[in-house]
């Protein structure tokens, strides 16, 4: 997937723990791992702002985009 959770990185830079992290921004321990290894499908935009408030960021500092122009082409039509 083309898109990167760089919240590992944020929270090595701000010297905070991931488990004092998750308490803050009313996350499990496990949901927070789960988002920091890129294994979710989504994340809320009122989880995204918790996280942002508590790291004094950007979401842009907390995801990260790989171009592929193979993401650019249209899906071809399922033939008959």
């Amino acid at each position: 997937m083309p898109i990167r959770v760089t919240l590992d990185e944020l929270i090595v830079k701000k010297g905070i723990k991931a488990r004092d992290l998750a308490a803050q921004v009313g996350l499990s321990e496990t949901q927070l791992s789960l988002f920091r290894s890129g294994k979710v499908k989504g994340i809320r935009f009122r989880t995204l702002a918790r996280l942002c408030a508590a790291l004094d960021c950007r979401p842009r500092d907390l995801l990260d985009y790989d171009f592929d122009p193979a993401d650019r082409e249209p899906p071809t039509a399922p033939e008959d």
